[in-house]
């Protein structure tokens, strides 16, 4: 895939592949900064804090942060459609049900003409 395509739909998405959650590689892969530099801040700031602070926080942003797509995504719709369905599944598969519906309502429509009686494959085969 073309990395300038790419880079025009980033945002931060925890890894699906991280150690603990994917919240640091996340990070690293948004920041373009290496995964094991993040990981050592983390650890440094987990420790001369005290350990609890950075805890509540981990998971927090655990939590908030959206999981990365399975699949890249490459334009707009896409990024769209992924952002509705990791907020709300249900509207998402509403979104995709109507879409659908409305192909099979198009293809209903075509079928209606193609076997109509009056419907004439010669002519529509010269042309």
């Amino acid at each position: 895939m073309n990395r300038y395509r790419y880079e025009a739909y980033k945002k931060l998405y925890r890894s699906r592949s991280g150690m603990i959650l994917g919240v640091c590689k996340g990070f690293a892969t948004f920041t373009g900064i290496n995964v094991l530099w993040v990981r050592i801040l983390t650890i440094v700031i987990f420790i001369f804090s005290g350990f609890w602070p950075l805890i509540p926080v981990y998971c927090i942003c655990a939590l908030l942060i959206k999981p990365e797509p399975a699949v890249d995504v490459t334009s707009d719709d896409e990024s769209e459609f992924y952002e509705s369905y990791v907020s709300s599944r249900t509207l998402a598969l509403q979104r995709l049900k109507k879409h659908f519906d409305n192909l099979d309502r198009r293809i209903q429509r075509m079928e209606d003409v193609v076997t109509r009686r009056d419907y004439t494959w010669e002519e529509k085969m010269k042309e």
